[in-house]
């Protein structure tokens, strides 16, 4: 019962408080004893499960964000993190972090935050600064999922469509009359490595000709969304804290992309559209007209409460292997958030593969298992240059029964079995094997050579 007194004391701390009530009179409305609520919030007592359900019932809240409270990201994050070569010869087990994070989770929550601050890293130098990171951090803590944001987004696109159908020129129009702002192409030699520009003088919103019309709508409507929706966007920029320009900047212009996004796909009428079809992705991208990027990223924002979509996750991979973008929504995938992948994954093949969908149930160590989602895309750059990206989305194969994309996939059936990064997988004889996993000494026998090229202790 460790991990569940874990979960239970901060957020039902919090909610208690969100809701402006003493523990007299949240464990009256849960018909329990003060004393016992008191246990519960101070973690010295387990959150039962008939207790989760009143707490959902009475509170409208979903479940999952218990997991919010877990200092650090819970028992297997910072298992990630003790993973380190630094502390390789302490050989902690799960059971004494699951005590840790039970007996003192905020030294538990401040060895996370100083270990994250040093990027993982213990021979690197302390960084002043790290505002992508900062970022990213406040991003997961909503879970890319930002209220207020959707449902301006959504008043504003019901607007624009009495306006008629055609949602870029519903834009173009309302910019036109309402800001003044008209809308100008340009050619690539004159916009060189600019995709959209706003110039006050000229009243103008410069548009490179690279874009595609789906990269022209949102242009436009994150422009609009830049200009009407200014107020919910610096409320929520102002909240994160941050102590420097550039995240709050980079928060910024996250949070209006977010907001573009909704407008393009409203929050309503997305996710009927994605119920109606099995969460059909080709259908959703030419009823909404997005390309299948915007789309892999608008399906982790699915967490209204009381109409929640099914908790994907995406990540966007380069050639390299490095990641340039990752939302693990309310999935709460370590797939995400760790450094290390997986060659097994086919995320990593789809490259050679641009335009086909190819779809991977995989399990991960501790058994749980996804229905894995993957694409090559080839965005257009400044100059007509083409990069490539991989997208990978994911969903808990527990929830990816009604998916189209799933049919004649047997959810409970093989799965490959991937890891997260060979220094943090301890599959024995993998043929992929790169690495021995951290804190497990090679083993190296010179009269046998054996298909998979490195053994360990305890292989």
């Amino acid at each position: 019962m460790a991990e569940r007194k874990l979960l239970a004391g901060q957020p039902v701390r919090r909610l208690r408080r969100q809701a402006g009530l003493t523990q007299a009179a949240m464990a009256e409305m849960l018909g329990v004893s003060p004393s016992y609520l008191n246990l519960v919030e101070r973690n010295h007592r387990p959150l039962s499960t008939t207790l989760l359900v009143r707490l959902a019932e009475k509170f409208d809240f979903d479940p999952r964000t218990l997991a919010d409270g877990e200092p650090g990201g819970g028992t297997a994050a910072m298992r990630r993190r003790l993973a380190d070569p630094l502390f390789a010869d302490l050989e902690i087990d799960r059971g004494e972090v699951d005590e840790w994070l039970a007996a003192a989770p905020g030294g538990a929550e401040a060895f996370a935050r100083l270990f994250d601050r040093a990027g993982g890293d213990h021979a690197a130098p302390l960084p002043t600064s790290d505002p992508m990171g900062e970022v990213q951090r406040e991003v997961e803590r909503w879970r890319n999922h930002f209220a207020d944001l959707d449902a301006g987004a959504e008043m504003l696109a019901d607007e624009l469509r009495l306006v008629g159908a055609d949602l870029y020129g519903a834009i173009v129009e309302r910019l036109r009359v309402k800001h003044g702002l008209s809308i100008r192409v340009l050619p690539v030699d004159v916009m060189s490595d600019v995709l959209r520009r706003i110039d006050l003088h000229a009243r103008q919103v410069q548009l490179s000709e690279t874009l595609d019309a789906a990269g022209r709508t949102f242009a436009v409507a994150y422009q609009l969304a830049a200009i009407e929706m200014r107020g919910e966007i610096e409320a929520v920029a102002r909240g994160a804290g941050f102590a420097e320009r550039t995240a709050e900047r980079l928060f910024r212009r996250h949070l209006s992309s977010y907001a573009a996004a909704a407008i393009v796909m409203p929050y309503a009428r997305f996710l009927r559209a994605c119920e109606a079809s099995g969460y059909d992705l080709d259908l959703l991208g030419h009823r909404f007209g997005v390309g299948f990027e915007p789309l892999a990223h608008r399906l982790t924002t699915l967490q209204r409460v009381g109409a929640r979509g099914l908790a994907f996750f995406m990540i966007r991979i380069d050639p390299a292997g490095q990641v340039s973008k990752r939302h693990a929504g309310a999935s709460g995938a370590a797939m995400v958030t760790a450094e290390g992948r997986c060659p097994l994954w086919r995320v990593h093949h789809v490259g050679a593969r641009p335009g086909e969908t190819v779809a991977q149930l995989v399990e991960l160590e501790d058994g749980a298992r996804w229905l894995t989602i993957q694409r090559a895309v080839s965005p257009r750059g400044w100059g007509g240059v083409e990069g490539q990206f991989a997208i990978g989305l994911g969903v808990a194969a527990a929830q990816a029964g009604s998916l189209a994309i799933a049919r004649g996939i047997d959810l409970s059936g093989r799965a490959t079995p991937i890891g997260l990064g060979c220094r943090a997988c301890h599959r024995p004889a993998c043929r992929q094997r790169s690495h021995p996993p951290i804190g497990r000494a090679l083993i190296v026998n010179e009269r046998e050579r054996h298909v998979p090229a490195l053994h360990f202790v305890g292989d």
